[in-house]
C-alpha cells in the first residue's frame, strides 16, 4: 500500500477519530473528508511518491480586552475550532511551495531571507518573513512543498492572517526542528513576519491565542515575553453557545480610526511621561482628571478610562471562567461592551453616517437576547464582528435570526479548541 493510501486509510479507517474529535468536537465526518480531499490535491500538485504530514492552526476569538494589548495591557482569548489545515512534505532544497485552496501558488526561495519588497502584502511575504526570524533565532529552516485549506472566514475577526503564520510555523518545527520551537516563540515570529515583511501593524494577541491554544489569558506587561495562561474552559458545559456576527461594513478607510485609539492612548500617557498606559497608575490618573483636559481630548480621556476597566476586567473574567461562574463572566462581558461602546467609541466610525453595522448588529443582540446572554464588539471595530453568548436553549432562534438580517452564515457558532498549531498524529491524536 502506498503513502496516500495508507494515509487515506487511516483516516476512512477511524485510526485518527481520536485526533478529530479533540480538534474539532463536532462534524467529524465532514473534516475527514475535508482531509481526504486535501490529501489528494497534495498528491495532484506535487506528486503521488511523496510522504506528506498533516497539520492544522486555528482562529481565534478576543474574549475580552478590546484594545488594550498595544498598551501592554491584558487580553483574554481562545482559540476556535475553525482552522486552516495543510498537506505538507519537506523537500532537499530551500523552496517553499505552497498551495492555498483559491488562491494562486506562493513560492519563497529561502535561499535569501531578506525582505523582497515586491511581496509585500502576499503570502510568499509570510512564509520568508516566518523563515527569516525562526532562522535568526537560531532554528533551522528548509524547503517544503503544502496544500492548504481554511474553515476560517476571511474578514471574519477570527484571524486567518495569524492560523496561517502559525501553520508555517509549526510545520518548519515539525521538518526541522523536532517540534521544538515553542507556541510564544510561534506567536512572535508570526507577527513578526506579518509586521515586519507583509506590512501589516499588528499586536501579539491573535498569534498567541492561535499558537497557544484553549482559552488563554495574556499580559503584554512585556510584550518581549508575554506571560500567558491557559485557562479550561467549554462555553456550552456552562449553559451557553458562544457566537460571532459578521456584521458587514466596508474596512476601508478605517486605518485613520483604528490608528487614533492608540495616538490618544499613548498622550494620556506621556502626560505622566510614560509610553503606555500600562506604566501609569489609575488612581494617579484618576486624581489628576482636571489638569488633563487642557493637554488632551476629552476623547483620549475616555479611552484611557476604557483601557484602566478593561484591564482589570481581563483579571476577573478570567476568574470567574476559572471558577465556573458564568453569570458574573456575562455581567462582566456585558461591561466590557459597554465601556468599547461609550468610552471607546469604536462600534462606528466616526465620519461615516451610514456605517452602523456593528451598531445594529449590537443592537439586534440586545433585542433578541432581553438581558439574557451578553454581547460585545469583537476586535478592532468600526465595522466587522460582534460576539454574543446565548442561552443554549434560544441558539437555534438567535442564529435564525440574526441570518435574517445579515445574511445566511453571518452568524458562526464558535467552540474552544484545545490545541494551537499542531502536527495530526496518524496514530491516535494531535501532537504540539
Amino acid at each position: 500500500m502506498d503513502v496516500y493510501k495508507d494515509l487515506q486509510a487511516k483516516i476512512a479507517g477511524g485510526k485518527m477519530d481520536s485526533a478529530f474529535e479533540r480538534l474539532y468536537k463536532t462534524g467529524i465526518a465532514s473534516q475527514k473528508l475535508r482531509y481526504l480531499e486535501a490529501i489528494g490535491q497534495f498528491a495532484r500538485l506535487f506528486g503521488s511518491d511523496r510522504q506528506p504530514d498533516l497539520f492544522s492552526a486555528p482562529g481565534r476569538t478576543e474574549l475580552s480586552g478590546n484594545h488594550t494589548d498595544h498598551q501592554h495591557g491584558r487580553v483574554l482569548a481562545a482559540a476556535v475550532t475553525l482552522d486552516t489545515i495543510a498537506v505538507a512534505a519537506p523537500r532537499s532544497d530551500n523552496i517553499v511551495n505552497i498551495q492555498s485552496e483559491g488562491f494562486e501558488l506562493s513560492t519563497a526561495d529561502l535561499s535569501t531571507l531578506e525582505k523582497v519588497e515586491a511581496e509585500t502584502g502576499s503570502s510568499s511575504s509570510l512564509i520568508r518573513g516566518v523563515a527569516a526570524d525562526l532562522a535568526a533565532n537560531g532554528f533551522a529552516i528548509g524547503g517544503f512543498d503544502a496544500y492548504t485549506t481554511s474553515t476560517v472566514p476571511a474578514g471574519s475577526g477570527l484571524s486567518s492572517s495569524a492560523a496561517f503564520e502559525v501553520l508555517i510555523g509549526t510545520i518548519f518545527s515539525h521538518f526541522y526542528n523536532s517540534d521544538s520551537i515553542s507556541a510564544i516563540q510561534l506567536a512572535k515570529t508570526g507577527q513578526f513576519a506579518e509586521n515586519s515583511y507583509f506590512g501589516k501593524p499588528c499586536g501579539l494577541m491573535d498569534q498567541t491565542a492561535s499558537a497557544s491554544g484553549n482559552v488563554v489569558a495574556i499580559d503584554f506587561q512585556n510584550p518581549q515575553d508575554p506571560r500567558v495562561t491557559q485557562v479550561d474552559c467549554d462555553f456550552k458545559t456552562l449553559g451557553y453557545a458562544l457566537f460571532v456576527i459578521n456584521a458587514g461594513g466596508s474596512h476601508a478607510d478605517l486605518t485613520d480610526e483604528y490608528a487614533a485609539i492608540p495616538d490618544d492612548m499613548r498622550a494620556v500617557a506621556s502626560c505622566f511621561d510614560r509610553t503606555h498606559l500600562r506604566d501609569v497608575e489609575p488612581g494617579t490618573f484618576f486624581q489628576m482628571l482636571p489638569e488633563l483636559r487642557q493637554p488632551v481630548s476629552d476623547r483620549a480621556i475616555l479611552r484611557a478610562m476604557h483601557f484602566f476597566a478593561e484591564n482589570q476586567r481581563v483579571l476577573d473574567q478570567t476568574t470567574a471562567l476559572h471558577d465556573g461562574r458564568i453569570q458574573d463572566y456575562l455581567t462582566l462581558m456585558q461591561a466590557s461592551g459597554d465601556s468599547s461602546a461609550n468610552m471607546l467609541q469604536n462600534i462606528y466610525p466616526a465620519d461615516n453616517t451610514r456605517e452602523r453595522s456593528v451598531s445594529l448588529a449590537l443592537a439586534l443582540c440586545q433585542h433578541l437576547l432581553a438581558g439574557q446572554g451578553a454581547w460585545r464588539v469583537h476586535g478592532g471595530g468600526f465595522a466587522g464582528t460582534v460576539q454574543a453568548l446565548v442561552p443554549l436553549d434560544q441558539s437555534d432562534r438567535f442564529r435564525e435570526k440574526v441570518d435574517a438580517v445579515f445574511g445566511q452564515g453571518s452568524c458562526i457558532e464558535l467552540l474552544v479548541r484545545p490545541d494551537g498549531g499542531v502536527r495530526l498524529n496518524a496514530e491516535s491524536e494531535a501532537s504540539t
